[in-house]
């Protein structure tokens, strides 16, 4: 975990010339699972699409491996090896399960369409590219449901079974940063118990870097490393998973919108 895959330097993001983010810096290591917690409204989803490049920032850097991303497009950064998984999950409800690794040519036996990769579950490809059939069958190995379900339209999907298509064609990408954006949402808790352990497995098994905003904020910090705590758009606090989990006071505060020891 001591390679810094993701790293922000003081971003600040702007609506309107509203800043709704301000000066927040904070790093993923490789392997790393990094919870982004705090109110609605506190400016989580807004980091994310600065990072995909959706939102241009009103200031700060956003570094990927060292790179400095100002000016490269969202289409860039994911062959970079940056992989985003909105709050809506960005899947295509006309298209089967199938289909969505079609995209990607993850049912092309060992094929990428980049060179280094050879298809196999070690391959060694450039950051973003896929492995083939063997990286879908990996998804399906992850997610078991979904092999029975690969000739069915995402629209007839659950909202599980959605939502673990897209995580699972996200990590089909051996991404270098992974983005979760509410995971959770509109899921029973059973539902969200399968899918936290999956993502935590990936950071062990893959080296992806993981950054997740999450509505169950016990559930996030129990497969975190560490915690950033945004309020108002700014960074209200930060530690290990262990410490932010103990402070109930701190994520009381931070989720009533309330500025860290406020409280009386």
């Amino acid at each position: 975990m001591g390679d810094t895959v993701l790293e922000l330097d003081g971003l600040s993001v702007a609506y309107d010339r509203a800043r709704v983010v301000r000066g927040l810096t904070l790093t993923v290591g490789r392997g790393e699972v990094v919870a982004l917690l705090g109110a609605n409204g506190a400016g989580k989803t807004t980091t994310l699409r600065a990072i995909s490049g959706l939102l241009k920032p009103a200031g700060g850097v956003i570094r990927l491996d060292g790179r400095d991303l100002a000016g490269v497009s969202p289409t860039a950064r994911a062959r970079l090896g940056l992989a985003h998984v909105p709050y809506d999950r960005g899947i295509f409800f006309g298209l089967t399960v199938a289909e969505h690794f079609r995209l990607d040519g993850t049912d092309r036996p060992g094929s990428t369409g980049k060179p280094g990769s050879t298809g196999k579950p070690g391959s060694t490809g450039k950051p973003g590219s896929t492995g083939g059939r063997a990286e879908m069958d990996a998804v399906f190995e992850r997610f078991p449901a979904l092999r029975a379900l690969r000739g069915r339209k995402a629209g007839l999907l659950s909202g599980g079974e959605q939502q673990m298509l897209a995580i699972g064609r996200a990590l089909s990408r051996r991404p270098r940063l992974l983005m979760l954006d509410e995971m959770s949402l509109g899921l029973a808790p059973v539902i969200v118990d399968r899918l936290l352990p999956a993502v935590r497995e990936a950071a062990a098994s893959y080296g992806t870097a993981v950054l997740l905003v999450e509505q169950h904020v016990h559930l996030a910090l129990k497969i975190a490393d560490r915690g950033y705590i945004l309020s108002h758009g700014e960074l209200a606090a930060s530690g290990t998973a262990q410490q932010l989990s103990q402070d109930g006071a701190l994520l009381a505060a931070s989720y009533l919108g309330e500025a860290p020891g406020s409280m009386a």
